[in-house]
């Protein structure tokens, strides 16, 4: 026997009181850290992977501390004396040991306790930590025990409290080395008024759940004998039909492999594939697996996935998104906004990290530098492998955009730090054909006198088709960039120009189209256009006289080819699909006058030059409406302008 544990083993019992101000510590701990009680278990397993790996590392340069078997964790549970036992064959306490660790909270004061919390902050080498982890116990146990021997001490030691200010610790011989700490459990009142349910802790289907969820990754065996139904064997050995009996057989809890932990190399598609849809719970096949190492100044593992289908509640507000966070394997929380910004909450997924500051409970991120330099770094790395997957796997980035898109989209307008790789991979709709091209591939084709990169938005692709702000371009074989999604034109307000060129939407006004033209063709034109605006002088005054409620100006089109009006857009206005989308969201914009252009070469605009004004004011109204529901807006009374379009028509024939 050494000299420390032959001095234990003299020692009484002795009954210890808290401080005063411990029981508004223990207080803090139990009602208000964690938001769920079956964290306890988390803790305490924890508690007792490090006491594990600890004996594991001194038995390294002292193999007399080595344990002759495998190491484990048990549960051991008692439903009629409502106790639960957390046992392993760790590194265990000395007394002294268990008064300064476990005893830690009962002789500091509250600035003291405080800085021990720090401490355990910044040590992040040990996941559980004896103390604030331990004292979790209590918000689900009246009583804990906790029994313990120290590798190398023949002396064990017993230490006891209710949480009710006192606690007592005395010598109690332990036949192995190690620490089992016994909870005996509250009976929870379900009608108590404030109290959530609480499982049964005794129960093992509840046991094993809480397992599963926090600790299933952890490398050592968590072990507790459960009962199950076995076949009556006959004196051959075979099973007797419909008879069974109940048996107490010894089950593994935790499935110990992560996955994330291992090389890439080594993991299969069919694991990839089995570990998607057991942690992010989907029954689909992931379309895409980003496995990441990071090392150096920022040191985290990351197993992200790309889900195949869009969740039913994707697009609600209260859908929640974000990875999973593990430390060392140990399950913290999920849905991590933090890691990942929104443009990405399609992600799903694990982060593993032994530097990402928590706060006592580890439920709650601190926001500093290193989870921002994390959260950067993760970014980098998944549009990293977007822009390789877009190079090297185009058709399965195609499928990834036709998922994603308008959420990956959002970045441009969110994201300043990571906008550029962004625009490298946004993806649009042409109107040369239904491809989805990238911003450099749509440069590439541009004819060398073209200035700019032009875009339409709308609602859907078949009307920006055959919408009349197109009729120039396809004249001029100039190629449009087709935008239907509604969260377009909040993202072009980000997205003015890219390299060399302006982004310009084919209703605005002005447009300096591009076409092989001399100086002496444009100053021809130029010519034309004023003689033209002198011969239609009066009819855009006319024009303007009765719309001035809804333009501000009219004039003559050159953009226009088969359609008789449009409306335009001035340069630095919101669209008027921007205006309807901002209504449909309870946001109304104040009404923004456009520009009305007229096609001086379209039959209906040259027989209305001819009619008088009277009727020229008819068809001017009959014109305006005819224009917004060429570009997708409503009209605020359909029935009115069909009695005119009838009126018209009616006018025509008698005519």
């Amino acid at each position: 026997m050494s000299s420390s544990s032959s001095t234990t083993t003299k020692q009484e019992p002795q009954t210890r009181e808290f401080q005063a101000q411990v029981q508004q510590i223990l207080d803090l701990v139990v009602h208000s850290l964690y938001s769920q009680k079956e964290v306890f278990l988390r803790e305490l397993i924890s508690n007792s992977v490090d006491a594990t790996e600890k004996r594991r590392l001194l038995a390294l340069e002292n193999p007399e501390l080595a344990d002759e078997k495998s190491p484990e964790i048990w549960l051991s549970a008692d439903s009629k004396a409502k106790t639960l036992t957390i046992s392993d064959r760790g590194i265990g306490m000395s007394r002294e040991e268990v008064e300064r660790n476990i005893g830690t909270i009962a002789h500091s004061g509250t600035r003291e306790f405080a800085e021990r919390l720090g401490q355990i902050k910044e040590n992040p080498e040990l996941i559980g930590q004896f103390g604030v982890g331990f004292y979790a116990s209590f918000m689900v146990a009246e009583k804990v025990e906790l029994h313990t021997r120290k590798a190398g001490e023949e002396q064990g030691t017993l230490w006891q409290s209710q949480g009710d200010g006192s606690y007592t610790i005395s010598a109690k011989p332990k036949e192995d080395v190690g620490t089992a700490i016994t909870l005996h459990l509250k009976v929870f009142d379900p009608k108590e008024e404030g109290e959530a349910t609480v499982e049964d802790f005794t129960d093992s289907w509840a046991l094993k759940q809480v397992v599963k969820k926090y600790s299933d990754f952890v490398e050592i065996p968590i072990k507790m004998m459960v009962e199950k139904n076995e076949p009556v064997l006959d004196s051959e050995g075979k099973a007797i039909e419909g008879k069974f009996e109940t048996k107490e057989v010894e089950e593994t809890l935790n499935a110990q492999r992560a996955l994330w932990r291992q090389p890439a190399s080594k993991i299969s598609e069919e694991e990839y594939t089995e570990f998607y849809k057991s942690v992010c719970r989907d029954w689909s096949d992931p379309l895409d697996v980003i496995h990441y190492k990071a090392e150096g100044a920022q040191d985290f593992l990351a197993l992200l996935f790309v889900p195949s289908q869009v969740p039913f509640d994707y697009h609600q507000r209260e859908a929640q998104w974000g990875p999973s966070l593990y430390i060392k394997k140990v399950f913290i929380t999920e849905n991590i906004t933090e890691l990942l910004p929104a443009y990405l909450r399609f992600i799903k997924g694990v982060v593993d990290s032994d530097d990402i500051p928590l706060n006592v409970s580890r439920e709650m991120l601190q926001k500093d530098h290193r989870l921002q330099a994390l959260s950067k770094a993760l970014v980098f790395k998944v549009l990293k492998h977007f822009e390789t997957m877009l190079n090297k796997k185009r058709s399965a980035y195609e499928k990834l955009w036709n998922l994603w898109g308008i959420t990956l989209k959002e970045g441009l307008a969110m994201d300043l730090t990571h906008k550029e790789r962004l625009e490298k991979i946004v993806l649009f709709r042409t109107s040369l054909d239904d491809r989805l091209t990238t911003l450099d591939e749509y440069i590439g084709r541009m004819p060398a006198e073209q200035k700019a990169i032009y875009y339409l938005t709308g609602d859907s692709l078949e009307h920006l088709k055959v919408s009349p702000y197109m009729e120039t371009f396809k004249q001029r074989k100039c190629e449009v960039l087709m935008m239907v999604d509604p969260v377009d034109e909040w993202v072009m307000q980000s997205l003015r120009r890219y390299q060399d060129f302006d982004m310009v939407n084919a209703s605005q006004e002005n447009l300096d189209l591009p076409g092989e033209e001399s100086e002496a063709q444009k100053k021809e034109r130029e010519e034309q256009l004023t003689e033209k605006n002198k011969e239609y002088e009066a009819l855009c005054t006319t024009i303007q006289a009765v719309l001035a409620e809804h333009i501000k100006e009219v004039k003559l089109s050159t953009r226009l080819v088969d359609s008789p009006v449009c409306l335009v857009n001035s340069q630095n206005d919101p669209s008027m699909r921007m205006e309807r989308i901002m209504g449909a969201m309870g946001q109304k914009m104040p009404k923004t006058k456009r520009v009305l252009e007229i096609h001086p070469g379209h039959p209906v605009i040259q027989r209305m030059k001819l009619l008088g004004e009277a009727t020229q004011k008819q068809w001017a109204d009959i014109l305006y409406h005819q224009a917004l529901l060429n570009e997708g807006s409503s009209i605020d009374n359909p029935v009115l302008f069909t009695q005119k379009i009838n009126d018209l028509m009616t006018t025509t024939a008698a005519s």
